[in-house]
């Protein structure tokens, strides 16, 4: 019997809010990673088990998660994170942010391809490793490493030392609002 394709939850530390957007923010790369994790994972099940149901089970959920959160996550950062530094940051800031913003379109255009190997996972129908299968979910689970490392590591602190305490509870409502939570 295989063993399952399952995700593993967060543990230990207070759970992130909107109160808090910067903490939203790194609390949604960590579930990233997980989703690439479990992709991972999910891609090694395939070529021993072919796209059984733990297989469709864990396609659909890296599809539900760069479906949706995904989306809200760059939206948060492009509408809250990128314009103030652009506006005002160092020409090393600003180019870190011209470069994430591009990362975020490529993203726009690779996941639809990746989508579409997990949509037919997801349906049951075979994966075709060393194929464009492949291709396409390599190129979409590289466009996120050193994209995150950038955000935490340069970008998210300038943005935080930038904003003041107003500013930075409307990021968080208006994170809020478009997730539907208010």
């Amino acid at each position: 019997m295989p063993q399952p394709i399952s995700l593993q939850r967060l543990t230990g530390g207070a759970a992130a809010t909107f109160e808090e957007p910067f903490e939203m923010l790194h609390a949604c790369h960590e579930r990233v990673h997980r989703m690439l994790a479990l992709l991972a994972r999910l891609r090694e099940h395939l070529r021993a088990h072919g796209a059984d149901d733990q297989a469709q089970q864990a396609a659909r959920d890296v599809m539900r998660y760069f479906d949706q959160a995904a989306p809200n996550h760059h939206l948060d950062e492009e509408l809250h994170v990128f314009p103030p530094l652009l506006a005002q940051g160092s020409a090393e800031v600003q180019a870190a942010v011209r470069r994430l913003q591009s990362d975020h379109r490529q993203m726009e255009t690779a996941w639809p391809l990746a989508r579409e190997v997990l949509l037919r996972v997801a349906s049951g129908t075979a994966y075709a490793p060393h194929s464009s299968d492949d291709d396409a979910l390599d190129t979409f689970a590289g466009l996120y490493g050193e994209h995150i490392e950038i955000e935490e590591g340069q970008v998210y602190p300038a943005a935080r030392a930038g904003l003041d305490e107003a500013a930075t509870q409307v990021m968080g409502r208006e994170m809020m609002r478009r997730r539907g939570v208010e």
